[in-house]
């Protein structure tokens, strides 16, 4: 009879250790998931460079660290590369640089910028890959302004100046669109339109042709040398 209560005393006793462990792994898990929403909706946000707007800066496949926490407490600043939605469809994240500040003057004559008639030159980054130039009666792309930024506005481009839809076409960016300010590049990976697709909806089979398709290219894909890069 001693023995039976004893086993039952160490069952239940074990029992307890079990739920308290499931307890504390699930309260783990819990405070880790509010954690990372907590830092995503405030802190930092991940964002996948779809565009060749911003090279040579920026390339198509990087991916970016965005901190969403420096613009609470300061505004933004000339040169930050900065990650917005979208004003023509906010749904979308659109990333450019500032390049002029709340009522500041822009003008763009034959390719040439000027803030307040000062000409900018050595941006680092900007590249113009097009010699041609478009006359303002076509497109605002070569010639543009002069433009007074309004009050809390901003004037954003791209640096790939000549493949950017920004400030130029579609005006001055309010400043309660602004999300964050890039921080660096945390992983690049180069587009390849041979590259097997996995879905929607995923296929098992698609699935292990792409995986084994990336590690047999991963020479090409991977561009390690931008890893962990500042912007």
């Amino acid at each position: 009879m001693e023995t039976d209560v004893q086993t039952i005393a160490a069952v239940r006793l074990a029992d307890r250790k079990r739920q308290a462990f499931v307890k504390e792994y699930v309260e783990a898990i819990l405070i880790a998931i509010v954690i990372a929403v907590i830092l995503r909706m405030f802190v930092v946000q991940a964002y996948r460079v779809s565009s060749g707007s911003m090279e040579s800066t920026l390339q198509e496949g990087d991916f970016l660290f965005v901190n969403k926490f420096t613009y609470i407490f300061s505004e933004p600043k000339l040169g930050d590369i900065i990650v917005f939605e979208y004003p023509l469809n906010p749904a979308k994240d659109f990333i450019k640089r500032i390049v002029a500040l709340p009522g500041q003057k822009v003008e763009i004559r034959d390719k040439r910028f000027y803030v307040d008639d000062i000409l900018v030159t050595g941006t680092p980054g900007v590249i113009h890959t097009d010699s041609g130039i478009i006359p303002e009666l076509f497109s605002s792309r070569d010639n543009f302004g002069p433009y007074q930024v309004p009050a809390g506005q901003y004037f954003v481009m791209g640096d790939n100046r000549d493949d950017s839809r920004d400030s130029r076409f579609w005006g001055s960016l309010e400043r309660k669109y602004i999300k964050g300010k890039v921080l660096f590049i945390y992983w690049s990976w180069a587009p390849d339109p041979n590259a097997p697709t996995i879905g929607p909806p995923i296929y098992i089979d698609g699935l292990i042709s792409s995986i084994f398709y990336n590690i047999t290219h991963l020479g090409s894909r991977l561009r390690l040398g931008r890893i962990f890069k500042t912007v």
